[in-house]
């Protein structure tokens, strides 16, 4: 199972920021192109978060699966499935 690292979770906590800063916007009534970019601004945050945590997930499941003799093919393309689903 995969560990979260503090980089991660600081991502998260970005992207938690950014998005109540889109609902202040909103309350605020900020013109509606400034509130798209910071949306569009999440949304790309977000993609880079799951990329990692795939990566960091396939790397571990590589590693386990070279230690135990296993084939790695499934578990690569297990993780490009989820990053396609992600999309």
């Amino acid at each position: 199972m995969i560990q979260y690292d503090d980089d991660i979770k600081k991502r998260m906590r970005r992207l938690e920021g950014q998005v109540r800063g889109v609902l202040n916007m909103m309350e605020e009534e900020k013109h509606c192109k400034d509130v798209v970019a910071q949306i569009s601004a999440i949304r790309s945050a977000a993609d880079k978060a799951i990329a990692y945590i795939v990566a960091k997930n396939l790397e571990e499941c590589i590693i386990d699966k070279i230690a135990s003799g296993g084939d790695t093919s499934k578990v690569v393309s297990d993780a490009v499935e989820l990053l396609i689903k992600s999309r």
